[in-house]
């Protein structure tokens, strides 16, 4: 039996060599489709191997608090619905919560990040693809993040107009490598450079902003420059103690709830809540773009199904002569089913090389950083070999029933 399918496999590597144009259309699709597939879920757990990082980098213990634009009551009534009477909505934080933040018991630090809107212009003329954020001095050893360049902000520098820049900021505002002391202006004010943070780490679809943009001014010189209309977006907080950060930020619900009158609808998150929502969007994303991908291997199928069809249809005589000489229907059947599986599994190792070939040029040209796992390259090879199973079954079943002395007439 061995050598029979063995006689097989051969056939239908001699098949495609024979026709290598026709067999390169048909593996298209399987090609396509396996790339496709492999790419987009290493792209996802590449994403989330990166947010990862950058949340273990900050810590697990730091405590992220945001408004909620939306969030619905987990009580429902009898009929088991909570439409829009379950629904509340949170404006941005204020200056009464930043404070009400700060004092609960357990907090070590706490820093907020304020989007002040402005018009920063410096010796390169207009910034614009930047942002200002109000902060406290806190915020460099929340985000755990050094500086290339100079210090922080400190408590001496509330109230002056003192900046520290991410590194394209820098670069944009300034013609020289270290512009520490040179100045920009901001709502008609000068401010001087004191800081340069070091890389921030890019993480694609994450729900962190790009810092490597941002500009970094004292959160009270923040509030008075827009006469305190300025949106604090989220505080950052870290407890005394890894152990107490569960309870710390239960804590901190209450003290916002408290301040709001019983209902603050703000969200705060731990490091490892954060993780398991970011990696739940990016999962169901995930799972539908591979979904749709996987729909390109259905249509190979169908490819692969046609082009068999036309492939037995100029075989008749060779399908004759072995049936004339002994050849059995199930032989048959398990040659043209051989055939059509090894097309489909050569478009699946192509594919998968073609998956890692993309993986190495998003690596180079852009800031993700896919990655493939063997569970993935497995699955979609073995979907790629069952295509051409199923497929090439009907065109398998044709060749099989073939009259021999019609198909010897045939030419």
């Amino acid at each position: 039996m061995s050598r029979v399918i063995f006689g097989h496999v051969k056939s239908g590597i001699n098949t495609v060599r024979k026709t290598k144009l026709r067999s390169f259309w048909m593996m298209l699709g399987v090609v396509i489709g396996v790339a496709s597939v492999i790419t987009v879920v290493a792209i996802g757990n590449g994403i989330k191997q990166q947010i990862s990082g950058q949340i273990h980098h900050m810590g697990k213990n730091l405590i992220t608090v945001h408004p909620a634009q939306l969030q619905a009551d987990s009580t429902k009534g009898s009929n088991g619905l909570s439409l829009l009477s379950g629904l509340t909505t949170s404006g941005p934080l204020t200056a009464k919560d930043i404070s009400a933040v700060e004092r609960v018991p357990g907090v070590a630090a706490s820093a907020p990040l304020t989007i002040t809107n402005g018009t920063v212009s410096g010796e390169n003329g207009r910034y614009k693809d930047g942002f200002v954020i109000g902060t406290t001095p806190d915020l460099a050893s929340l985000l755990n993040q050094s500086l290339e360049y100079g210090v922080f902000l400190t408590p001496n520098d509330e109230g002056t107009n003192a900046a520290v820049l991410g590194q394209h900021a820098a670069d944009a505002l300034f013609n020289t490598d270290v512009p520490l002391g040179r100045s920009f202006t901001f709502h008609g004010e000068r401010f001087i450079v004191k800081g340069i943070f070091n890389q921030f780490d890019a993480t694609p679809l994450s729900q962190q902003l790009d810092y490597n943009n941002a500009i970094f001014i004292p959160n009270d010189v923040s509030e008075r420059l827009t006469k305190n209309t300025a949106p604090t977006y989220e505080i950052l907080v870290r407890p005394n103690s890894e152990d107490q950060t569960e309870a710390v930020a239960a804590n901190i619900r209450k003290a916002l709830d408290k301040t709001h009158g019983g209902q603050s609808g703000f969200a705060v998150l731990t490091g490892n809540q954060n993780l398991t929502t970011s990696n739940s969007i990016l999962s169901l994303l995930t799972k539908l773009i591979a979904g749709v991908a996987a729909i390109s291997l259905l249509v190979s199928g169908i490819g692969i199904m046609n082009v068999m069809l036309v492939s037995v249809s100029e075989r008749k005589h060779e399908i004759g002569i072995r049936k004339a000489v002994g050849a059995t229907n199930r032989q048959i059947l398990g040659q043209f089913m051989v055939e059509s599986s090894v097309l489909s599994l050569w478009g699946g190792l192509i594919g998968v090389g073609l998956s890692y070939l993309i993986n190495i040029v998003l690596r180079i040209f852009t800031d993700l950083k896919p990655s493939i796992s063997w569970e993935i390259v497995v699955l979609a090879t073995g979907i790629s070999l069952l295509v051409g199973v199923v497929f090439g079954t009907i065109p398998a079943l044709k060749a099989a029933r073939k009259d021999p002395i019609e198909a010897l007439r045939s030419e």
